[in-house]
């Protein structure tokens, strides 16, 4: 059994056992997340599709970590003006580990 969520403005395909790192989410490591835009669910032969989302359905997930990714640098330079700008970024994330999918 998977599903499709949505969130953080991504779309992720899960199943029960999972760790994936999406945006990050409030909550305390250990803390219970229930994700409840479900686009679509696939049990063996039954599929359902949400319009956009499915009725009912959501995944329940754990926290696992909060975090922040690798930097990545933003060099900015236009030649021969003198200018450059140099600029790192660290995007935080929320790893979660997923429990359940209901339908």
């Amino acid at each position: 059994m998977y599903a499709i969520i949505r969130t953080g403005g991504k779309q992720y395909q899960v199943e029960a056992g999972d760790t994936l790192r999406v945006e990050k989410l409030q909550g305390e490591v250990g803390d219970t997340v229930e994700l409840a835009e479900v686009l679509l669910v696939v049990d063996g032969e039954t599929v359902k599709i949400g319009q956009p989302m499915v009725d009912g359905a959501k995944v329940v997930a754990k926290i696992v970590e909060q975090g922040r990714h690798k930097k990545v640098i933003v060099f900015k330079k236009k030649r021969r003006q003198g200018y450059q700008v140099k600029k790192g970024h660290r995007q935080m994330y929320t790893a979660l580990a997923i429990e359940t999918i209901s339908a």
